[in-house]
Order: structure tokens, then C-alpha cells, then sequence
């Protein structure tokens, strides 16, 4: 191991970062090195300008653009002690996209489309308790609280435990799949023991999304995105929803005020006013009040 990446593993361990995220930008600042082709300490801020055009041009997503943007910023102040290189590394502008949601129909027949009792038991997790990808799995025998209903998320985003209501019906599919399969210690393991790679998951659910027959552009974490929606819709509040997707901050969880499709229903167009004039009209305006 050179001294650099040794220095740079003992950086985010000082800081207690997950695993995953120093493999994350471990792989970031190792892409830029396979693009110079020498080391990073002799970088200089041409070769990032170039580098971030490079992966814009290999079609990279911005969160991914960005995840390496940050990667270099952590080395270049915490690793060679030169912060003022990071305005030489900008962050790009994520365009801000609301997810794709599915109708409670939609998801039934997603899930009912899946080829084996394991798959399925996958997906109605992601649904049923607003789990992400990893998280699945991730998930442990000794994750499962069947005495107090909860199923505890270990290691979340930000490194966060949680814990979420298990459904009843959910823990009957578990403690059957137990037995059919006897796991030892992952819930969903590979053939070494291993959890599965998250391309199989992924895999696994746009094969039930095809054999349902559904044609909106949905991934995992729709399934994340649509027990959020489904629960806003069924009347949780905010502090709560946020507590059980994980969100450090409550912003991010009013995010999805805007895909609650009841009160997109409740919204009436000022064309219909000129359309029924006799019907109810827009509240009144209040003389010198707001505009």
C-alpha cells in the first residue's frame, strides 16, 4: 500500500466514515489517477478541469460526477493538506427530478410478478418498510425484533441505525422463508455466505417490472419512494415519516408533499372557473391584502 492511500484510509477512519463511503471515494480518487496516469500529489488543476470533462463525456449521472468531485476534495485538503485546491473541483448542478411513483395497484402487481418466494420476499420488504437497496441487503437474522414488531436498520445512510414496524404479514414470509432456506447470518446471501451484489437486486426487480407489464421508467428505490408517498397519503405525519425513512433533515422527507396525488386531485384549474361560471369561484381577494 503506498504511503498516500494509507494516509488517505486513515483520514476517514479518524472520522468514523462507513465503509461504504470510503470505498466510494477510494474508487473516485483512483479513477482520476487511471486518468493521468501518475500520482495525485502532482495533479495540478488542469488535469481536474480535464478529468470532470472526461466523465461527463463517459455519461456519467451528476451524483456520481459530484461523488467523485467530493472525493478529490477530501484528499486534496485532508490527505496533501492543499485546500486551496478545491475551487479547482466545482460541484455541478443535480437537476432536481421528482421520482416516479406507483399506484398501490401498480405495486401489487409488480410484486406479484416476481420469479421465486425469495425475490418476492426482497421487494415486499423495500415496500413494506421503506428500505433502500443496501439495506436489504444488509439485513441479518438478527435484525428481525419479532417480539416488538420492528425490524432494525443497521448502518443506514450516514451510517444511522433505525427501526422501522414489521409487518405481521411480512414476518410470517420471514419466518417462512427461514425455513425453507435456513440462512445463517445475511437474511439473503450468496452462495459464500456473502450478501448478494446489488446488481442482482436490481436485476431481480426490473424482471418483475417487465413481467408485470409496467412501462414507467421505476428502479429499487421506487419501491422507497412509493412507501413514503403511500404513507403521506394514508395520513403519517412528517416527524414520523422522516424518523422511519432515516432523513437527517425534514426537508429532504417534505419532498414528498409534491407526489401525494390526493392533493393534486383537491387543486382545480382556473380554466374550469371560466368554464362553470355558475360553480365555486377561487376565494376572494381581501382588499390591500397579499398578491
Amino acid at each position: 500500500m503506498t504511503p498516500l492511500r494509507q494516509r488517505f484510509l486513515e483520514e476517514f477512519a479518524r472520522r468514523n466514515y462507513s465503509p461504504r463511503t470510503t470505498e466510494a471515494y477510494l474508487a473516485g480518487v483512483l479513477r482520476f489517477v487511471r486518468f493521468t496516469g501518475r500520482s495525485p500529489d502532482q495533479a495540478s488543476a488542469e488535469d481536474v478541469r480535464r478529468f470532470q470533462l472526461h466523465l461527463i463525456a463517459q455519461g456519467l449521472s451528476w451524483s456520481q460526477f459530484n461523488q467523485a468531485s467530493c472525493a478529490l476534495r477530501f484528499f486534496f485538503t485532508h490527505v496533501l493538506q492543499r485546500p486551496n485546491f478545491v475551487p479547482f473541483v466545482p460541484f455541478a448542478r443535480k437537476p432536481k427530478k421528482l421520482p416516479v411513483i406507483l399506484s398501490p395497484d401498480e405495486v401489487r402487481r409488480l410484486l406479484a410478478a416476481a420469479a421465486t418466494d425469495r425475490d418476492r420476499l426482497m421487494l415486499r420488504l423495500a415496500y413494506g418498510c421503506g428500505l433502500r437497496l443496501g439495506e436489504i441487503l444488509r439485513l441479518r437474522l438478527a435484525d428481525l425484533d419479532s417480539a416488538r414488531g420492528t425490524l432494525w436498520v443497521r448502518g443506514g445512510k450516514g451510517n444511522k441505525d433505525r427501526g422501522v414496524p414489521l409487518p405481521d404479514c411480512l414476518l410470517a414470509e420471514l419466518r417462512r422463508y427461514w425455513q425453507k432456506y435456513r440462512p445463517v447470518d445475511y437474511l439473503f446471501p450468496n452462495r459464500h455466505g456473502r450478501p448478494l451484489n446489488p446488481g442482482s437486486l436490481q436485476r431481480i426487480f426490473q424482471q418483475a417490472r417487465q413481467c408485470s407489464g409496467l412501462t414507467k421508467p421505476a428502479s429499487m428505490h421506487t419501491l422507497r419512494h412509493c412507501y413514503a408517498t403511500h404513507l403521506l397519503e394514508a395520513g403519517t405525519d412528517l416527524p414520523t415519516l422522516q424518523r422511519l425513512l432515516g432523513h437527517g433533515n425534514v426537508q429532504t422527507t417534505m419532498g414528498y408533499l409534491h407526489l401525494r396525488s390526493e392533493r393534486l386531485r383537491q387543486v382545480r384549474s382556473p380554466l374550469e372557473f371560466l368554464e362553470n361560471p355558475g360553480g365555486d369561484g377561487p376565494p376572494p381577494v381581501t382588499p390591500g391584502g397579499p398578491t
